[in-house]
């Protein structure tokens, strides 16, 4: 069977970057071809000891150094490989939405900047409640977004009311998010899902000249989880994953956010 072209270039294009990034990772250098040190070279000028540590411990624990190091290098190797993306397809409209202040453009979300991150939360007019991940993650983007925004635009858009919407925005004392409606839904079939489904979305859109194209949009599915995990993208753009996955526990498998906590009701 011949694949169409649109598919077979997708393929292909995801192959040379997959054999991008392991010739990268074999010959120890960085997208720029700057040589790097082996990891394992650095990890061995570690001089970090803590009390009572045995020897087995402070063994692992260079191991694991290195193993860090090369995930830091993977994870800028990604970076620079996602920066140098041919330019994406322009918007084929300048989507509407409703916020506080009545429509405004796709376009007009970019403000004085060239770079636009839209986040798309499940908040739904078929939904009691906003999707308790989606808040939890947005109320830490609550406390970054005024450094965000000195580099980036950033809007939040949900298909639910306008006024749903900025009353949930109250509830949560979210001051640096920027929230919008989708009420006809048009971006979100366009650039969420195609069925107006119930998901999340995350997209950024560049601009230049005037014309506003689509840079990069998180593409891992549900159906590309590895065994065991929840689907999720990388890098996680949730900090509180990253930073349970530094503990012994990590992430879990039966805890999950949730809109409210009785021992924390001073706290959203």
């Amino acid at each position: 069977m011949t694949l169409p072209v649109e598919i077979r270039d997708r393929r292909d294009a995801k192959f040379k970057t997959n054999a991008c990034v392991a010739r990268l990772i074999t010959e120890n250098r960085m997208a720029d071809n700057t040589i790097l040190i082996p990891a394992a070279e650095l990890a061995a000028k570690n001089k970090a000891h803590f009390p009572n540590e045995s020897p087995e411990y402070r063994q692992a624990r260079n191991a694991l150094l290195a193993e860090e190091i090369e995930l830091r290098r993977n994870i800028e190797r990604v970076a620079a490989l996602r920066r140098a993306l041919p330019p994406g397809g322009r918007i084929p409209e300048d989507y509407t939405f409703q916020g506080p202040d009545g429509a405004v453009r796709l376009s007009q979300l970019f403000g004085d900047k060239d770079t636009l991150v839209v986040y798309s939360m499940m908040f739904g007019p078929q939904r009691e409640r906003a999707c308790p991940m989606c808040t939890a993650m947005l109320t830490s983007w609550e406390g970054t977004a005024r450094n965000l925004r000195e580099r980036v635009a950033l809007a939040v858009t949900a298909r639910s009311p306008i006024e749903r919407l900025l009353e949930f925005k109250k509830e949560r004392g979210w001051q640096n998010l920027q929230i919008y409606s989708d009420t006809q839904g048009a971006y979100t079939r366009a650039y969420v899902t195609a069925d107006d489904g119930d998901v999340p979305g995350l997209n950024i859109f560049t601009r230049s000249d005037g014309t506003v194209r689509h840079f990069w949009s998180g593409e891992m599915s549900g159906e590309m989880a590895d065994p065991g995990q929840d689907p999720r993208g990388a890098p996680d753009a949730d900090p509180l994953w990253a930073i349970l996955d530094l503990t012994p526990a990590g992430r879990g498998t039966t805890w999950y956010p949730k809109l409210e906590y009785a021992s924390l009701t001073t706290i959203r």
